[in-house]
């Protein structure tokens, strides 16, 4: 099985980490893991090119990335599940559901502040988006 696994760096993102660890034994083999964060793209201002360029803004993601991946890489390697670490840049929820579909993912995991439906319709959230938008099955962590 292989699952994609979505953080943030938030104590919500390592609930679903926690999570994943504590039923990786529900499976026969240990899961592959995709352990995926996802940094929304730097605005397109006028002669931003002239100033930061592309290796710069792609360093930036790439050290953002680390930072939200950390926690989430060191508490996985620690339980013995070998995943895989991604930087994703672009649209949250997309890029996520687009991610596991590209690379044959069974499964989204992704943490949850666990807002009321209401709280939910008013705010909108990237795991309901996930939920409307992905292909494979998602299970939310709260």
């Amino acid at each position: 099985m292989k699952i994609l696994l979505a953080v943030d760096g938030s104590k919500n993102a390592m609930d679903a980490v926690e999570c994943l660890i504590a039923h990786a034994g529900w499976y026969r083999e240990r899961p592959a893991v995709e352990l995926v964060t996802v940094h929304l793209p730097v605005p397109k201002l006028p002669n931003l090119s002239k100033v930061v360029g592309r290796k710069e803004l792609q360093r930036y993601y790439e050290e953002e990335g680390a930072a939200n991946l950390a926690r989430a890489a060191k508490r996985l390697a620690g339980a013995g599940i070998a995943f895989e670490k991604r930087v994703l840049v672009g649209g949250i929820a997309e890029s996520i559901a687009e991610h596991a579909d590209r690379n044959g993912c069974d499964l989204i995991m992704i943490g949850t502040r666990g807002m009321s439906a209401t709280a939910n319709v008013l705010l909108g959230s990237t795991a309901t988006k996930v939920l409307q938008i992905a292909r494979v099955p998602v299970l939310l962590v709260r």
